[in-house]
């Protein structure tokens, strides 16, 4: 949407009237989602930060950034420039560290995004395997739902994604290289009534006489649980536990009863481990792609594409 003014000016004029403020003003708003946050941490007023916006989307002639009472949102015609403002920001951070010869970095050396069920298992391997080689690596990982670590991807907080492919007008920007096909699995503690029992398979019914714990409401991993249990004429019960979180899930099925529904990866260590034990259920047509998300056209870091290639060793 073409805002109000001249329009917008020949890449030369913008050039020359372009300023590091409004590249950083852009970046830091698509970081922290809001004016009064972006305004707080770049230490201006919040009309000093609409300004700098206003004066960034008059030179482009369009709208960058929409501003509402949910927060601030990029327009896709701001996703698109955030790119490049992104690679001339680090690009210049790097810069003047280099003139500074500032010795430690102030933040690790590859910062990774994961979903909670991937941080755990194939993540947490590949780093491990990465500091066998370099043991004095600094890798900061930061987990959360993929429209979050999406979100974060773009606005460089993290240098690549170990995640799910996303709706097609999300992934502007953003490459996609498949590692592997995630399936649930359903587990409970080693000594489970389930297994006591001897059975060869567990009828999905039987899972409801215990406490669930199912994946989150809204994501994949949650779809496919309703899906099997719908596969099945089987309505979810009240009463169970839904979370993304892949320490909450093993402590209740540790300390009690409950069987997990979860993804594979999250908890192969565990089975691995006599932790827990996986119950012979069928979920069938639950295989969701998991694999490497990154900014298209851009070169992550030498310890990030080392972590990358871990991953690739590993899937």
């Amino acid at each position: 949407m073409e805002i109000g003014g001249p329009g917008p000016a020949t890449a030369s004029a913008v050039l020359s009237r372009i300023r590091l403020r409004h590249l950083t003003c852009l970046v830091v708003v698509a970081q922290e989602r809001t004016l009064a946050r972006a305004a707080q941490r770049l230490h201006l007023s919040q009309p000093a930060v609409s300004k700098t916006l206003s004066e960034l989307e008059g030179l482009a002639g369009r709208r960058l950034v929409q501003r509402g009472r949910s927060g601030a949102q990029l327009t896709p015609d701001g996703e698109q420039f955030l790119r490049y403002a992104v690679e001339v920001t680090q690009a210049l951070e790097s810069a003047a560290a280099a003139l500074t010869r500032t010795g430690t970095p102030r933040v690790p050396a590859a910062q990774v995004g994961a979903l909670p069920t991937v941080a755990g298992g194939p993540l947490a391997q590949a780093i491990a395997r990465l500091h066998q080689r370099r043991p004095r690596a600094q890798i900061g990982v930061r987990t959360g739902s993929n429209p979050e670590l999406l979100t974060a991807l773009k606005s460089g907080e993290v240098d690549f994604v170990v995640g799910r492919m996303a709706e097609p007008s999300t992934m502007q920007g953003i490459s996609f290289e498949f590692l592997y096909a995630e399936s649930l699995a359903v587990v409970t503690r080693p000594r489970h009534p389930l297994l006591a029992q001897g059975r060869r398979s567990t009828s999905p019914l039987a899972l409801l006489d215990y406490p669930l714990v199912i994946p989150g409401t809204g994501t994949a991993p949650r779809h496919h649980a309703e899906e099997f249990f719908q596969a099945h004429g089987i309505t979810l019960p009240l009463g169970c536990t839904e979370t993304q979180s892949v320490s909450v899930g093993r402590a209740l099925t540790v300390v009690s009863d409950a069987v997990w529904i979860t993804p594979r990866h999250a908890v192969q260590l565990d089975i691995d481990r006599g932790w827990l034990s996986r119950l012979d259920v069928s979920v069938p047509g639950s295989a969701e792609p998991v694999g490497l998300l990154s900014r298209s056209g851009t070169t992550p870091g030498e310890l990030a594409r080392q972590l990358m290639d871990t991953l690739r060793e590993l899937s």
